[in-house]
């Protein structure tokens, strides 16, 4: 159980992550996004924390793929509710799209994982 909770924490790290890099690349870089310091605090607090987990313990195989994944969610999600504030800046169709799918196959990934170490 303890580490099923460690591994969905590593997760939605991930998720924070990509989120947040996403975030800072916006606020530094583009000049229809405002500019706020917190992404760029949730970046580097995510991102220590990742490193931290990272050395403390070893990674179960196929975890390193699944946050992969969350990463990559992070970083269309943030993309995705941009573009639907700022519509000058484009269409959210795309980044939507592949996340909901990224979510179905990381979901999926996730039982598969959960029937295999219950077994």
């Amino acid at each position: 159980m303890k580490q099923s909770i460690q591994e969905r924490g590593t997760l939605l790290l991930a998720l924070i992550a990509g989120l947040s890099i996403n975030g800072s690349c916006a606020a530094l870089f583009s000049s229809i996004v405002p500019f706020s310091v917190f992404p760029i605090i949730a970046l580097v607090l995510a991102v220590y924390c990742l490193h931290q987990r990272y050395q403390n313990q070893t990674m179960p195989v196929g975890l390193p793929g699944l946050a992969a994944a969350c990463f990559i969610l992070g970083v269309l999600l943030y993309s995705a509710v941009v573009r639907a504030e700022y519509p000058a800046i484009g269409s959210n169709f795309l980044p939507s799209v592949l996340s909901v799918a990224l979510v179905f196959w990381i979901g999926f990934k996730v039982k598969a994982r959960n029937a295999t170490l219950s077994d």
